[in-house]
């Protein structure tokens, strides 16, 4: 062991950003390594080049320009002295070129070899190579499609719905599913569009799309002495455009003899190709349980965290032991599953708007209070950072692990109750949704379920809460906090101060609650419709998060004044309340003015912040509905906005190439 500690780097480089970033940059502090940061322009105060022993700018705030530009950042390491570079994910972690250039400046890669890359990150390729070595695969073509025809025959051949599938993709990007001809056509497109930007590889490939399919990976683990073991499985089916919305391991679905063929065949594919390091193999798995080999990716995975509450394995502390050229310390024996983890990705994204991606300053950030071994936080912004269209939207994920899946399910309730975002709009109250979803909590979902459970996005007020008068009794008790301080204003003349009554009329969903409140030590007694509701909290002005408890039950619950009224956040049920004095609230209500909203329906407004990158009309021109009108990029997502109805063009108010605001007029209709 002395011999391979003093192999061990000094000093590493970090060639990423944001939360993943910041988690290397933990685990490489916690081995004693020194740690360097590359940023962009726009990065300057990003978290992760705070947090590095080193940091180095490499270029403007476009990620070809900087995080994937392979020159600049072997010089960072030059500069910089770092022996290795760990890439994260996303970026450079899977290009083959940018690790055999850094081997070739004597620089170690803290990843699998240039050939294991190469031959699995190509997917493509990868699926020839998982055929020959016995892996089971989907039906479909695997050679380069050259044109749209070739794909509408590939499809017909193949039988619908196909996948269409960028060779290079990931995350989703370049991905499409049709179901037929014209949807290939556009699909096809789209694809090759978004890979060559994203990926800068435009081939694509077709293949059989299995319906109601689950999304479940293996993670694998190999050294450079030809160990190699699985550490179980990851259900990854919650998943909203191809994108992993929330993660948990192990799956609801398997069962041991299952997860041990799975973690066989994952096994036998990394063999063949002498993998080394961290990767993961996606299967994906049809209600008959049959599975078929998807990809396999090269690099570190953004749901790791679940497999490390399950283990007890750090995979990054893996991954630099085995670049360092150590060999694995357990066998396959030596893995065991311990309880339940899930991981929700905290987006910057309007659900309301059908998920499209939302930016801005993070006024108000608060992640829930981390527990060692049950609440887990892996960020890369702080309060008052910036939420740009440059990269993706990710602020943050949330992990949490408990003995059972059920107990997992309701710790992750109770931290999306404390997790405060206010100035981009987040996916938060929204997965507290998923969270109490039945379909999700018995277990029995596939990938299609937010698709189908929520076609048009998702509001808050679809989401009526399990108990409204939990709702009320606190915003009236909040209320009564307020009318007491309001009673200790100074200069009020003697005889004649006021006095906050205890009668009141609470206003939620135009639905009235008469509610007393009685002030006793630690909160208020609380009584509606002859019930009685005892609340205790120390909560003070301002504070965001309510924590107290309920007759005697501990809650947390999000608070905010909106005007005069008070907007609650709980398991995903946001509510506005208003509370009123019982003997005005009639006449009060009577008064209050109702806004008529405005006719937007003569324009097409863009629905997030991005970049016009193609306006397919014309003015004067007759569109049908369904047609293509606009072609929007935010987040390095191509999104197609299509006339609703059947219409003609007038003036076209926007030019491609201009930054969009939300809501921003683009074209008006006549």
């Amino acid at each position: 062991m002395a011999g391979e500690k003093e192999k061990m780097f000094k000093k590493i480089l970090i060639a990423n950003r944001g939360e993943i970033a910041c988690r290397v940059i933990r685990t490489a502090h916690g081995m004693g390594i020194a740690t360097v940061a590359v940023y962009s322009e726009a990065d300057l105060d990003a978290r992760h080049v705070e947090m590095a022993n080193q940091a180095v700018c490499i270029g403007p705030a476009p990620a070809k320009e900087s995080y994937l530009c392979i020159d600049k950042i072997i010089a960072a390491c030059k500069e910089t002295g770092a022996e290795a570079v760990h890439p994260g994910y996303g970026f450079l972690s899977e290009n083959a070129e940018f690790c055999s250039r850094l081997e070739a400046a004597g620089i170690v890669f803290i990843g699998p070899k240039p050939h294991a890359i190469q031959a699995m990150g190509d997917k493509i390729a990868s699926k020839k190579l998982a055929k020959a070595a016995h892996v089971n695969t989907i039906p479909g073509y695997t050679d380069v499609i050259e044109d749209a025809d070739l794909a509408v025959t590939i499809a017909q051949d193949v039988g619908y719905p196909v996948m269409i599938k960028a060779s290079a993709g990931g995350g989703g990007k370049g991905l499409r599913i049709a179901f037929n001809e014209k949807e290939v056509r556009e699909g096809f497109q789209s694809c090759r569009n978004e890979a060559k930007k994203s990926f800068g590889d435009d081939r694509v490939f077709i293949e059989k799309y299995i319906e109601e399919p689950r999304h479940i990976e293996i993670q694998v683990l190999g050294d450079s002495h030809g160990n190699l073991v699985y550490l179980g499985e990851r259900e990854c089916s919650l998943q909203r455009r191809h994108q992993k919305v929330v993660e948990e391991a192990p799956s609801p679905f398997l069962d041991e003899a299952m997860r041990k063929a799975m973690g066989e065949q994952a096994v036998m594919l990394a063999r063949a190709v002498e993998y080394q390091s961290a990767g993961t193999v996606e299967f994906v798995v049809g209600k008959d349980r049959s599975f078929y080999f998807l990809e396999m990716n090269t690099r570190l995975q953004v749901e790791h965290p679940v497999t490390e509450m399950v283990t007890g394995l750090d995979l990054v502390e893996q991954m630099i032991r085995v670049a360092a050229g150590e060999k694995l310390a357990f066998g396959q024996k030596d893995i065991k599953l311990d309880g339940w983890a899930m991981e929700c990705r905290i987006n910057a994204e309007n659900p309301l708007r059908n998920f499209l991606p939302s930016t801005g300053r993070l006024i108000k950030y608060i992640p829930p209070r981390p527990i060692t071994g049950h609440v887990r936080v892996d960020t890369g912004v702080y309060e008052g950072a910036e939420i740009t269209t440059h990269y993706d939207s990710m602020i943050a994920k949330l992990i949490v692990h408990g003995s059972t899946r059920d107990m997992a399910i309701a710790r992750m309730r109770d931290a999306l109750n404390q997790f405060v975002i206010r100035g981009v709009v987040s996916n938060i109250a929204f997965q507290a949704a998923l969270m109490q979803n039945q379909r999700f909590v018995s277990g029995n979902f596939n990938t299609g379920l937010i698709a189908e459970e929520y076609p048009k996005g998702f509001d808050t007020v679809d989401l009526p809460h399990d108990d409204p008068v939990m709702l009320v009794v606190v915003g009236a008790a909040i209320h009564r906090r307020y009318l007491e301080r309001n009673a200790t204003i100074n200069g009020q003349l003697p005889g004649h101060e006021y006095k906050p009554g205890n009668d009141f009329v609470v206003l939620l969903n135009d639905v009235q609650y008469a509610v007393e409140a009685f002030r006793v030590e630690g909160g208020f007694n609380m009584v509606h419709a002859g019930d009685h509701y005892a609340i205790r909290s120390h909560w003070q002005f301002g504070q965001p998060l309510y924590r107290g408890t309920l007759n005697g039950e501990a809650f947390c619950m999000q608070v905010e004044r909106v005007g005069l009224k008070y907007r609650l956040f709980h398991w995903g049920t946001q509510a506005d309340l208003m509370v009123l004095p019982a003997h005005a609230a009639t006449a009060l209500r009577a008064l209050m003015p109702h806004q008529v909203p405005a006719v937007v329906s003569r324009f097409l407004l863009s629905p997030m912040p991005g970049l016009l990158t193609a306006i397919v009309v014309a003015p004067g021109q007759k569109v049908k509905a369904g047609e293509n009108l606009v072609v929007i990029e935010a987040m390095k997502m191509e999104t197609v906005l299509k006339a609703e109805q059947d219409c003609v063009i007038g003036k076209l108010m926007a030019k491609p190439g201009e930054s969009l605001e939300a809501d921003q007029a683009i074209i008006e209709f006549r």
